[in-house]
């Protein structure tokens, strides 16, 4: 059942991925957010869910992969877009508006991306199940 699990990791870290850009495409053009600043973007963490050094230290047997998690979601760190709009009511003194340093192209490839793993892991985890499915069927044969 190690595979099935595996696949389930998988799954659950790409469908939180997918949450997080749907939030920033959400917020591509929120000036404001409760804290005053513009809104900035965020980026999921994620990686195994078991620490290669204990792989290295034997601590954990190689022959068992343990899957994915996430290790959390941060805020990027690209500096907001300025843009003069002196007519709009949030404008500063200097008659800019900050938005969020948001690159829709790349959420939007990246969320194809994680479409595409997200199905990989669908495929992955059905074929688990008939090969599971078919063990079980020639075992009960003998």
């Amino acid at each position: 059942m190690r595979a099935s699990e595996i696949s389930l990791s998988g799954l659950d870290v790409e469908w939180q991925r997918l949450e997080v850009i749907a939030q920033n495409i959400a917020n591509a053009n929120t000036i404001r957010t409760a804290s005053g600043e513009a809104y900035r973007p965020l980026r999921l963490l994620s990686g195994p869910a078991t620490n290669f050094g204990q792989y290295l230290d034997g601590q954990t047997d190689v022959r068992s992969p343990t899957g994915v998690a996430v290790y959390g979601i941060e805020p990027t760190n690209d500096p907001p877009r300025r843009v003069y709009e002196p007519t709009n009511p949030q404008a500063d003194s200097e008659g800019f508006v900050t938005y969020p340093a948001l690159d829709q192209v790349a959420e939007m490839t990246l969320m194809v991306k994680t479409a595409r793993i997200y199905e990989a892991n669908v495929v992955a985890l059905n074929a688990g199940r008939q090969m599971y499915a078919k063990a079980l069927d020639l075992g009960k044969r003998q």
